[in-house]
């Protein structure tokens, strides 16, 4: 639970240096769509997670990411021991 936490700690500092703040319904808006956010952004955001939280996100699980708080739930259930 507390590396959960940890891992969540983390993850806020990182949507937060890309001006993604996750309350309200930010966490719920579409990067693309809603965020504005240019693709290119969307891929250093997730490779910054990976770098921060030491952790590799498998391709084919990353279509499915579409909002930050799916790109959260993704990064919980990642066991972390990789």
């Amino acid at each position: 639970m507390i590396q959960q936490y940890a891992l969540l700690k983390k993850a806020v500092e990182v949507f937060h240096s890309y001006g993604i703040y996750l309350n309200g319904k930010h966490k719920n808006a579409h990067f693309i769509q809603q965020l504005h956010m240019d693709p290119i952004f969307v891929n250093g955001l997730i490779f910054e997670l990976e770098y921060q939280l030491q952790i590799f996100i498998q391709e084919e699980k990353l279509g499915e990411v579409k909002t930050p708080k799916d790109l959260i739930s993704l990064l919980i259930s990642i066991p972390q021991e990789n």
